[in-house]
């Protein structure tokens, strides 16, 4: 299996927590988000022992909760000692509802509108992560009017290319996240923060990308980010003092992607952090590290149930299933690949070349091509493993779909963290 919370039983039958998959496919009905709890909190200690090892007592987890946001997640992280990284209010405003202290949320994003920086200032959000110049002027004014003067982060961007998908790399000079400092625009944007009156400048930001399992870029980054904050001591004598590297730790999908250690990475990021901070001179500032997929990725497994098996002879096989790309749309958008098997015959030989198919009225809606998988017949279960980031969090109504539930697992107990969707929901704000 894929992880170690994942197991085969007596029957046959893929297990998640400890808990027979099949059952809870017939229990909750399909399609069906599972997300194993147990394995989110392990992930979330393993973060911040790395991080305190590395870094000291002040470094701080935050979870960039884009990868998986309801109310559920946040009470989960905020009881093991990890902030948010928030990127709109709806997540800011689920993370405040479900008890995560406004002063653990950092609130990230590159257009946030004139209603956004208020709800932030108005809930007292702790650190906002500024994007650009129009920005910043923005929110210094806004705070003025509130009587206020925010803690702001500023976001860099260091002109890393760490060779992802271009669609989730952040760190290129010409990404639309951030001031470059190749273009000078960085220097300038931090020089104009320190002259606002609205905003209390403590650090800065960066993100190079995503789904990425060498240490390399990182490394780079944070010699770059370092290098950045001493030239600008000597120049204005300010010192950060937070500095927030970002996430983008990878997960495997598929039996031949690497298996990253989160921990062993950080160590060498730690390493790089004493020798710039020595180098510059630098008080040392507290790092923030923001994880997202790899606290949740690995956790979630997504339940469907198999409808039509279509053969093309002498071209492929269609296995359908009952979601699709409303409620895992990672494939139309990235090709993104993952493992999928017959839960009810787990322990089935993956003789079957095949595509899976979603049930939307669109081509494109496929959950991936050419998988390796058991034969299929009407009926079964399938499950897609590795669903625990990007899945709920994106997921549509397209062609009129109501969202699944999510059942979580936590110490081989299962219980509903998320309703399905019902049809009146679908139409509830419809005049």
């Amino acid at each position: 299996m894929l992880y170690p919370h994942l197991g085969i039983n007596k029957e046959g039958h893929l297990t998640v927590g400890g808990l027979d998959a099949v059952a809870l496919a017939k229990e909750y009905g399909t399609p069906l988000y599972l997300l194993d709890e147990d394995v989110i909190r392990e992930n979330c200690r393993t973060y911040r022992a790395a991080a305190k090892a590395a870094f000291g007592e002040n470094a701080k987890i935050l979870y960039a909760s884009k990868a998986l946001s309801y109310k559920g997640i946040y009470r989960l992280m905020a009881e093991e000692g990890l902030g948010v990284d928030c990127v709109s209010c709806g997540e800011i405003r689920t993370a405040v509802a479900a008890g995560m202290p406004a002063a653990n949320i950092y609130f990230h994003g590159n257009n946030k509108t004139d209603e956004d920086l208020r709800t932030a200032l108005s809930l007292g959000v702790g650190r906002i992560v500024v994007d650009n110049e129009d920005e910043l002027r923005a929110l210094s004014a806004i705070a003025e009017e509130m009587k206020k003067r925010q803690c702001i982060l500023l976001r860099i961007t260091p002109g890393i290319d760490p060779h992802t998908h271009r669609a989730v790399n952040t760190g290129r000079v010409d990404s639309k996240f951030g001031s470059a400092i190749a273009t000078g625009q960085a220097a300038a944007i931090t020089k104009e923060a320190l002259t606002l009156p609205g905003v209390a400048l403590v650090g800065y930001h960066c993100h190079i990308g995503s789904q990425i399992f060498d240490a390399e870029p990182f490394l780079d980054a944070a010699r770059m980010m370092l290098d950045f904050a001493g030239a600008i001591h000597d120049e204005t004598g300010f010192p950060p003092t937070e500095l927030n590297l970002g996430g983008g730790f990878g997960v495997p999908y598929t039996a031949t992607d690497p298996v990253p250690s989160y921990p062993d990475m950080i160590a060498a990021l730690g390493k790089v952090f004493d020798e710039k901070i020595k180098e510059h001179g630098l008080p040392a500032p507290a790092v923030r590290l923001e994880p997202g997929r790899s606290l949740v990725a690995a956790a979630g497994v997504t339940l469907y149930t198999v409808g039509a098996v279509k053969e093309i002879p002498g071209f492929k096989t269609y296995i359908s299933v009952d979601g699709g790309m409303p409620d895992n749309p990672r494939y139309a958008l990235y090709h993104s690949q993952y493992t999928a098997l017959i839960a009810n015959r787990a322990d089935a030989a993956s003789e079957l070349t095949a595509t899976l198919a979603g049930r939307c009225c669109e081509s494109g809606d496929l959950l991936g091509e050419d998988m390796r998988i058991a034969r299929a017949a009407r009926g079964d279960v399938l499950a897609v493993l590795t669903t625990g980031a990007y899945n709920y969090s994106m997921a549509s109504n397209y062609n009129r779909i109501p969202r699944p539930p999510i059942v979580a697992i936590s110490g081989e107990n299962a219980r509903l963290a998320v309703r399905r969707e019902s049809f009146e929901d679908l139409m509830r704000n419809e005049l």
